[in-house]
């Protein structure tokens, strides 16, 4: 863990880290841990925690919970490989729980290949069914037609549950990770508003473009001032250091509402 008073300067870094892979309790862990998305769950009253763990197989997704930041409880994986990029919403919708991820088993079901942001339904937070494609990499010479991904928690807003996702671009140069925007429907997650046709946030600046994984810009964590409604994007930067992106929510729905693409129809409309 990692602390600041204004969540900009001054960080104090804990002496030990907070989570650790445990691949003798945990045999999925067995080649790390990644890319933890945590999210506040008022019914629960604990944080949930989504991470990727890297198994002999594969990534898949595991959940884990806390209430302090100091205390961790792990679940075990909730998903089989290949899959990544997970976040719970923050509460049952439909009474259900909803999770987005990305199963990369997409390839065997889908008309054309890529890597899909999917949608899974729970009654107990382990079981997870129904799965079905929720937004689909684009097609041809887009920013994000080769796979794409969520990035933070879904973030609950007035006009739907705004998602924050990154797409993959391969070039003859290597891959460019950048990141879009995406609504749903706040009763209906299942049924998307509106999605971005341009990137918001791409590397740019040398530490984003030049590092362990030049050109990418890959955040996990938001927070959001409810009262200037400024959002922070805090984001791995070229897979080297921490970079943080800040704009106005008000601003990015109007902005999405207003250019964003709307869907011609909605297969599904029902939720579960």
């Amino acid at each position: 863990m990692i602390r600041s008073d204004d969540g900009l300067t001054n960080w104090r870094i804990d002496p030990n880290p907070a989570m650790v892979p445990e691949p003798d309790l945990f045999p999925e862990e067995i080649w790390g841990i990644e890319d933890p998305r945590v999210i506040y769950v008022p019914e629960l009253q604990q944080y949930v925690i989504l991470y990727t763990a890297f198994s002999a197989s594969g990534p898949l997704v595991s959940m884990a919970m806390t209430k302090d930041f100091v205390i961790f409880q792990k679940l075990g994986h909730i998903t089989l490989p290949h899959d990544k990029d997970a976040s719970i919403f923050p509460r049952k919708i439909g009474g259900c729980w909803l999770l987005i991820h990305r199963p990369e088993t997409a390839h065997a079901v889908d008309t054309y290949a890529g890597a899909h942001i999917w949608l899974s339904f729970s009654q107990d937070l382990k079981t997870w069914t129904n799965t079905t494609p929720l937004i689909k990499a684009r097609m041809g010479s887009w920013w994000d037609a080769n796979r794409i991904g969520l990035s933070t928690p879904p973030i609950e807003t007035s006009e739907g549950w705004l998602i924050i996702y990154h797409g993959v671009r391969n070039t003859a140069a290597g891959c460019i990770y950048r990141i879009g925007l995406a609504l749903l429907d706040l009763d209906n997650p299942r049924h998307l508003i509106a999605r971005g046709k341009e990137w918001v946030l791409g590397p740019s600046e040398p530490y984003e473009l030049l590092g362990d994984v030049g050109n990418v810009v890959f955040p996990c964590g938001y927070t959001l001032d409810d009262q200037s409604g400024e959002l922070r994007l805090y984001y791995g930067a070229a897979d080297t250091s921490i970079g943080v992106a800040t704009g106005n929510l008000n601003e990015i729905l109007d902005w999405l509402l207003k250019y964003g693409e709307r869907p011609s129809s909605n297969v599904i409309d029902t939720i579960i």
